[in-house]
């Protein structure tokens, strides 16, 4: 077992100013966790400003990359912060909006710190499980990692993950945007890593049911789609043959 200081928390952020300071505030009091990266993705507001001023190191993207590219960044702000260190630091991603409940996130570490998993996957109690869609997206992702590794997901599209650094590096390069879920879990399956699932007390807003949302359900459909597709030939072939001719 690690000692304390061998974990860092990475939260990928886009126009998170009113939540981010108090999501990284709870990050901060994670047992192990002595390190918190905000990748300020291309944001309109003041998330950086406020995430630094939480206490926070920010990266900055000058504009919008994605969740996947913003959570490359992070590893690799990490990675340099960890240069001459004996062992790299396990990486915990938590979303902006988590706010207080990020203090409860320290389960998703403790299977990977006592070296019990490679990465750590948060299902949500009932309770704390805000559906703003029609579970279309989270079928999607489940039905695909089931068919392609035999590992049933509960909550597949958690973005609450503790990896060690070797499975982090592992699975690059991340499936893009919102499929980077997926495909981690995929990926690090069929590489032989070991992957659990941690129920904690996490809660995030709901996407919700307004054009907005809906456009926004539907980017990750899309992304999820892809992410599959790229790791199963017959999802591959489906796809390409609903391009329309040249």
């Amino acid at each position: 077992m690690e000692s304390a200081g061998d974990t860092a928390v990475i939260i990928p952020a886009k126009d998170e100013a009113a939540r981010i300071a108090a999501t990284v505030r709870a990050a901060r009091t994670l047992p192990g966790v002595d390190l918190v990266v905000v990748v300020d993705d291309g944001s309109s507001d003041g998330t950086g400003d406020a995430a630094r001023a939480a206490g926070a190191r920010v990266v900055r993207h000058s504009r919008n990359q994605g969740k996947a590219a913003a959570m490359e960044t992070g590893a690799e702000a990490v990675g340099l912060l960890d240069e001459g260190r004996e062992h790299p630091r396990h990486l915990l991603f938590l979303d902006a909006d988590l706010t207080e409940t990020a203090k409860d996130a320290g389960p998703l570490i403790e299977p990977v710190r006592a070296g019990d998993a490679d990465m750590s996957i948060a299902v949500f109690p009932a309770n704390r499980v805000k559906l703003g869609g029609h579970g279309f997206v989270v079928k999607l992702a489940r039905d695909g990692i089931h068919r392609i590794t035999g590992f049933t997901a509960a909550q597949p599209l958690n973005g609450q993950r503790c990896l060690t650094r070797p499975a982090f590096e592992a699975a690059r390069p991340l499936a893009a945007g919102f499929g980077v879920e997926t495909g981690l879990t995929i990926d690090l399956l069929r590489a032989g890593f070991r992957v659990v699932e941690v129920e904690v007390p996490l809660a995030h807003r709901a996407t919700g049911n307004d054009l907005k949302a809906q456009m926004h359900r539907a980017k990750q459909f899309k992304d999820v789609a892809r992410a599959l597709a790229a790791r199963e030939p017959v999802v591959r072939r489906g796809l390409e043959t609903l391009r329309p001719p040249r």
